[in-house]
Order: structure tokens, then C-alpha cells, then sequence
């Protein structure tokens, strides 16, 4: 540890600490989920379904796409509704209608204000209270039994071809016959109803539901309860006061004065030969490119539906290609090339560290990572259509088809072999670092420590995503879910980003060697601070306790600190350009970089906690405000970032490539203002006119076809396309640099020289 001991026992209390709070409050999940009643019967007795048929439900509903079409509690795709706030809503308003007839003969509209407000009263203590008894059982009234069958006709005909719903399934982009057996639509109706039961009920000895009062719903009293509030206050407080210090620290500790070494004459990245493995590399560079155009394409695809339903321009593809699978495909295969890019780029670092040379049989196992890779993307590409397609057994779906769970959706026999190609990362990287790791000598391995504590994190850390299954309860697949989405995407990869870009730029000689170490010690504190206990801020409204609530609202508040100082280290990493004239050839890497840190500070930053309080979250989840973030911070940080690796990769394994000015400033002016475009003339005025109406009127009009159909948003939903199209000019200019760098000639790689100044460790 050296002269960096205070770094390294800060960061390893903080992870202790972090991952205490994440664990402790976990096994809470555990506990406090929402009872699934192992009988729901009526006042009278008569039994209505069970525990398996709830159960039967969710897999029904993973099966046609899941949360790619519409969302359950907030979480899952934004055109259909949400069925929680949706099914509750058309329950309780049936209910109130019933009990009109039945007390005033004559519907509830025509009832006095009086009238009106003694059944909404009674309305109110009847749901809010009918909590699971100590035997299991869910006991409801003989009205509420009418209104929930009501409610079930209306989406066993939705979910099936009945003509009266055509209309409404375009205008949810919900193919025709979603889900053709009538016994699994009736399954699906008591999955729906027992999310929205959750939704309404109070949890025992509270005076909040089972999902913290969420959605808004004025008519049963589903308002934002005193603990949202108060700890919505403190993570703005604790935001304030997390800039403050962070200010005070950097202006008053941080070294600015500190010379920076003389640059080298020559590229010491360019010093030696190509190994083997990073000349096999290109491939790796290839599948970025192709996945990113596919990906970008089948995005723009899957927007057109938001407008036309189940057609494109006319073309009615929506039973071979529906919204559901094209938004599947669209978030996997970012996935997919993000993590590419990143595998790429620690496999063009493994010789570098190695002092050069490829450990033994190093290239055979960067080819068999290549076309596990590709078997698993073709794979679970073709699960995804099958189950959503219906044609995979039901036993079958969640294995080999969809787990339907947004950004995990490939089948879980998909999702191990990922796991096991990511192990195989790992074990191919740390053939390279751990040599020189341990090797005998006096350099200083702090910054390769926190290298390899980074690789092994990403290695072991998407292993999370298997501890929950197809029968799950939804709060404690949550928990999992968020550990792969947020914590091992938002938190190791941005130090493993963060310290690989460090190692490279002081492997270079542009920046010194105890800066670089120092720096990204410190970083990785900050990032893991807020973004471990972080983590809890997706899961305010998913069955958890308002201790959860308290930890994610405090430490997530925390996570937008860093990135106050990205905008002033992404300019002093484009400045490095202008030490030496060989850093030219790496301009566009940069300025990818540079895109990195101004995404982070808005897409993850600003759009994040616009997202983030406890207040803010309640009437916005589910709505176009979360796209907003998602687009910003997913491809404005991450993907930039693995374009920026891509490049950098494909710079050293084409020695004499220059990049293309014309390609390059179109792709990324392109990428960066199509985004932009997107977020500023679509889906951000879509989501702050949806916020009113949540406020206003609640979840459900906000998410209703009544509401998403209104001219202006069909509008705003068309005018998307300019934007789309900026974006997919940008996107397949890059593609073109990627194909046109590696198609060049390769005939002097065997000659190329390439070892690096830390070949010396």
C-alpha cells in the first residue's frame, strides 16, 4: 500500500460498511415482502384461486415479454400501462359503481357529493385494510369479488384477439392474441390482481401499503406518506452538503500544483509487437459495431410502434416483430456491445500488463470468449422470440426464452452461460495482471491492485442475477435484479473504466504514476459510497420497508457528487492530447471520453436526481422521465465509453490506421446531438406533461390510452423521428470507421511494435 494506505483503508471500510447496509437491509426485503395469500376466497366462503395460480400468473406474464410490455409496480416499458395502477384503479372504480346501484340505484356519477363521499369512504376501509389473516387467507367481499371479475374480463379480452380491445391493443403497442391460452390469460388476471392488492393494502401496524402508497390514487387515499417526505428533504440536504465538502476537499487537499512528467517523444503503447490475442482482437471490435448498428435500428423501430401501435408505416409486421420483442432486442444488444467494449479493451490490456507477451494459449481463449459471446447474444435473441411468440412450452419460457425482467430478459440458461463467458474474461485478464502483480520488484502496483480488484468484481458480481427465480416473489427479485443493473453496471464498471483509463494514460507517460493512483482510489470511494447502498433507491415502491427508503434516498443523493468534478477531469484528459504530437492519432478516443464525463453530469447527474427523492419518484416512476435518465446515463455514459475503448483498441491493433475527420465528426456530433433531440423534443416534454397529470389526477390516467393518445403526445411521439434519424446517421458512422480500420492493411501488424512503459512491473 505504500504511501497510499489512507486510500486503500478508506475504500475497503467504505465496502464494508456499504455492503453491510446493502446486505442488512436485503435480508429486511426478505422478510417484509408482500404476503402471497395462499387462499383468496369471498365473505361467503367460495374459494377464488391460490398461491400457485398468483404464481402461475407472473410466469405468464414473464412469457409475453414481461416488463417490455407495459410495467408492474413502475418498473418495465412505458407505452401500455401500468398494470398495477391500472387494474387497481378499474377494480376500485367498479366497486364504487356496484355499490351505487346496490345502495342508490343509479350510477355513481349521478350520485350527490355526500353520497359520492360516504362510499369512497367505505371504499377506502375496505381495501386498505383487507390485509392476509394468520392462516394465509385473503378474505374479500362479495362485492369486491364482482369488481375484480369485472376487472378480469376486461384483460382476458385485452390479452386475447377479442375485436372490442383491437383498438386498445395498437394504442399499447400489444401485438393480437398476446397471450393465446384462455387458461394462462386467467392466471395473468391473478398475478395482476395481487400486485395491485399490495398496492393498496396497509402493511401490518403502518398506515402505508405494502409498496409505500404507490401509485397515486386519491380515490382509496394512496398519497405520499410523511416518511417520503422527510427523507425526500434529507437526500437533497445530503446532496447539498455532499457537493460542499466535495468542493472544499478539492480545492483545499487536491495537489494542483503537482508536475506532470515529460511526455515521451514516441507512443510507448506503440513500442512493441502486436501479441497474438490483441490481434484478435478486431472481431471483438466488429461485434461492437454490428450490435450497435442493430441496436440503434431496432430502436428507432420499436419508437415507430409508440406511434402506429402494430404497424411501421403502414406494414402491420407486429405478429412476427411486436413491441415487446423489438424493445427486448433493443435493450439486450446495448448490453451486449457496452459490455464488448469493455471486454475488449482489458483484453488489449492483459499483454500490456504482461510486460508484452501473451501468457500461454491467451489467443485460444480470446477466440472461444468471441464465439461464446456470439452464441449466447444469437441464442438468447431466438429464446426472446420464441417465448414472446408463444411457441416455447410454458415450463420451458423462463429457461430458454424471456425471464421478463427489463435489462435481464434472456432466459436464464442464456444468463448462466454469460456469467460463465464473463468468468472467462476474468480468468483471461488475471493471467496477465497477476504476473506482474507479484513479481518481485519495487514499482508501485497500487493503481494494478485496483485494477484487479475491478476485473475480479465484474467477474463475480453478475453471478447476483441468479439468486432469484421464475417464482421469485417480485420484492426479493428486485433486490437481485437492481444488484446486476445498478451495481454491477453503475458501480464496477465505472471503476473499472475509471482506473483503465488511469493505467493507460500513465502507462503512456502523460500523467504521473502516484496522480493516477491517487486519483482513482479516490474515485472509487466516491462512486462506491453512494452507488452500493444506492442501490435501494429503484426499490422505494417495490414491497420494501421505509427503512429502505431511508438508506437508498441518503446514500443515492450521494452518487451524483462525483460528478461535479468530471466536467474539469474530462478537461484535463482532452488537454493531454496537446502534449505530444503522437496523442493526436488518439483525439477521437478523447473526445468520447470527454462526451463520458458531460453525459455523466447530465444523463446521470441532473436527469438522475430529477428522478431520485423519494417524493420525485413516487409520481414519475413509469413515466417518460425515466427514459430520459436511462438514454442519457446508459448511452451517454456507458456507451460512449465503450465507443471511446472501441476506438482506442482499434487504434493500436491497426498501427497505421488514421481515423476518418469526415466519419468521425459526423459520428460523434451525430450520436451526441441526436440524443439530445431525442431527449429534448420527445420524451422529456412527454414526461413532464405525464408528471402533471400522475400529480393531478394519478398513475393511471397518466399511463391511460385515453391519455397517451391525446394529439400533442402522438405528436411529440412523431416528431422523435428527427432525432432518431440524427442518431442513426452518428451511429453508422462509427460502425463504418470501426469496419474500414479493421478492413486495412494488416500486412505489417507481424512487425508492429508494441510494449509499454509498464512493461517494467
Amino acid at each position: 500500500m505504500g504511501p497510499y494506505k489512507k486510500h486503500w483503508f478508506t475504500l475497503i471500510g467504505l465496502c464494508i460498511v456499504m455492503f453491510s447496509l446493502l446486505g442488512w437491509f436485503g435480508a429486511d426485503i426478505y422478510r417484509s415482502a408482500p404476503p402471497i395469500p395462499a387462499q383468496v376466497v369471498t365473505s361467503d366462503g367460495k374459494a377464488l384461486f391460490g398461491k400457485d395460480d398468483i404464481l402461475d400468473g407472473q410466469t405468464a406474464w414473464q412469457s409475453v415479454g414481461g416488463m417490455q410490455l407495459g410495467s408492474i409496480w413502475g418498473h418495465g416499458a412505458y407505452q401500455a400501462p401500468d398494470w398495477t395502477a391500472d387494474w387497481l384503479h378499474r377494480e376500485l372504480t367498479a366497486w364504487l359503481e356496484l355499490a351505487a346501484k346496490a345502495r342508490h340505484g343509479k350510477p355513481y356519477a349521478d350520485l350527490s357529493e355526500g353520497q359520492q363521499g360516504a362510499l369512497r369512504a367505505e371504499l377506502r376501509a375496505e381495501y386498505r385494510g383487507n390485509d392476509v389473516d394468520k392462516t394465509g387467507r385473503l378474505v374479500v367481499s362479495e362485492r369486491r369479488a364482482q369488481a375484480m371479475a369485472q376487472t378480469a374480463a376486461y384483460y382476458d379480452q385485452l390479452f386475447s384477439d377479442a375485436p372490442a380491445l383491437k383498438k386498445s391493443r395498437a394504442s399499447f403497442a400489444m401485438k393480437e392474441n398476446t397471450l393465446p391460452s384462455a387458461e394462462r390469460r386467467q392466471q395473468l388476471t391473478h398475478f395482476f390482481f395481487w400486485t395491485a392488492w399490495a398496492a393498496a393494502t396497509e402493511r401490518p401496524d403502518t398506515h402505508v401499503t405494502y409498496t409505500n402508497n404507490w401509485p397515486h390514487e386519491p380515490l382509496i387515499g394512496n398519497t405520499p406518506s410523511s416518511e417520503n417526505v422527510v427523507w425526500s428533504i434529507a437526500s437533497v440536504v445530503l446532496l447539498l452538503a455532499g457537493v460542499g465538502f466535495l468542493i472544499w476537499g478539492w480545492f483545499f487537499l487536491h495537489k494542483h500544483n503537482e508536475p506532470q512528467p515529460a511526455a515521451p517523444a514516441r507512443d510507448p503503447l506503440a513500442a512493441f509487437a502486436l501479441t497474438p490475442s490483441q490481434r484478435a482482437l478486431g472481431k471483438y471490435l466488429l461485434l461492437v459495431a454490428g450490435l450497435f448498428v442493430f441496436q440503434v435500428f431496432i430502436g428507432g423501430f420499436t419508437a415507430h410502434y409508440t406511434v402506429e401501435g402494430q404497424q411501421f408505416y403502414g406494414l402491420d409486421i407486429s405478429q412476427w416483430l411486436p413491441y415487446s420483442l423489438t424493445r427486448t432486442w433493443h435493450i439486450q444488444s446495448a448490453l451486449f456491445w457496452i459490455a464488448t467494449g469493455f471486454l475488449a479493451v482489458g483484453l488489449f490490456l492483459a499483454p500490456v500488463i504482461n510486460g508484452g507477451k501473451d501468457p500461454r494459449f491467451q489467443k485460444l481463449g480470446v477466440d472461444i470468449l468471441f464465439w461464446a459471446l456470439v452464441l449466447v447474444c444469437v441464442g438468447s435473441f431466438i429464446g426472446n422470440y420464441l417465448a414472446i411468440a408463444q411457441k416455447i412450452p410454458p415450463q420451458w419460457s423462463f429457461w430458454l426464452g424471456h425471464q421478463g425482467y427489463e435489462y435481464v430478459d434472456l432466459g436464464r440458461l442464456w444468463q448462466i452461460l454469460k456469467w460463465v463467458g464473463i468468468l472467462v474474461w476474468l480468468v483471461l485478464m488475471l493471467r496477465g495482471v497477476l504476473p506482474a502483480l507479484l513479481a518481485r520488484n519495487k514499482e508501485d502496483k497500487n493503481l494494478l491492485a485496483l485494477l484487479t480488484c475491478s476485473v475480479g468484481a465484474i467477474g463475480l458480481f453478475y453471478g447476483a442475477g441468479l439468486f432469484y427465480g421464475e417464482r421469485t416473489s417480485l420484492s426479493v427479485m428486485e433486490y437481485w435484479r437492481w444488484w446486476v443493473v445498478h451495481l454491477w453496471v453503475e458501480g464496477f464498471f465505472e471503476v473499472f473504466a475509471t482506473t483503465a483509463l488511469a493505467f493507460v494514460f500513465s502507462s503512456m507517460g502523460l500523467v504521473s504514476r502516484p496522480m493516477a493512483t491517487s486519483a482513482s482510489l479516490a474515485s472509487a470511494s466516491l462512486f462506491l459510497l453512494g452507488g452500493i447502498p444506492g442501490t435501494f433507491h429503484h426499490l422505494y415502491f417495490a414491497g420494501t420497508t421505509t427503512p429502505v427508503m431511508a438508506v437508498g434516498a441518503a446514500f443515492s443523493a450521494l452518487e451524483v457528487v462525483p460528478l461535479i468534478v468530471l466536467g474539469h477531469e474530462a478537461w484535463e484528459s482532452w488537454r493531454l492530447r496537446r502534449r505530444a504530437a503522437w496523442m493526436e492519432k488518439l483525439k477521437w478516443p478523447l473526445a468520447c471520453f470527454v462526451a463520458v464525463a458531460f453525459w455523466n453530469m447530465l444523463g446521470a447527474g441532473v436527469f438522475g436526481f430529477m428522478i431520485n427523492p423519494p417524493i420525485s419518484l413516487y409520481y414519475v416512476q413509469g413515466l417518460n422521465t425515466t427514459p430520459v435518465h436511462a438514454h442519457a446515463a446508459l448511452f451517454g455514459v456507458y456507451g460512449f465509453l465503450a465507443l471511446g475503448f472501441t476506438l482506442l483498441v482499434l487504434r493500436y491493433v491497426r498501427p497505421y490506421l488514421a481515423f476518418s475527420e469526415g466519419l468521425m465528426k459526423t459520428a460523434f456530433w451525430g450520436l451526441n446531438a441526436g440524443l439530445v433531440l431525442m431527449i429534448a423534443t420527445s420524451l422529456l416534454p412527454i414526461g413532464i406533461i405525464q408528471f402533471h397529470a400522475s400529480v393531478s389526477e394519478g398513475l393511471w390516467w397518466a399511463r391511460s390510452e385515453a391519455f397517451m393518445q391525446q394529439p400533442l403526445l402522438q405528436t411529440l411521439r412523431w416528431v422523435r423521428t428527427f432525432g432518431d434519424v440524427v442518431f442513426i446517421t452518428g451511429a453508422v458512422a462509427m460502425a463504418l470507421q470501426v469496419v474500414r480500420g479493421l478492413a486495412g492493411s494488416t500486412a505489417s501488424l507481424q512487425t508492429t511494435r508494441l510494449r509499454p512503459e509498464s512493461a517494467r512491473l
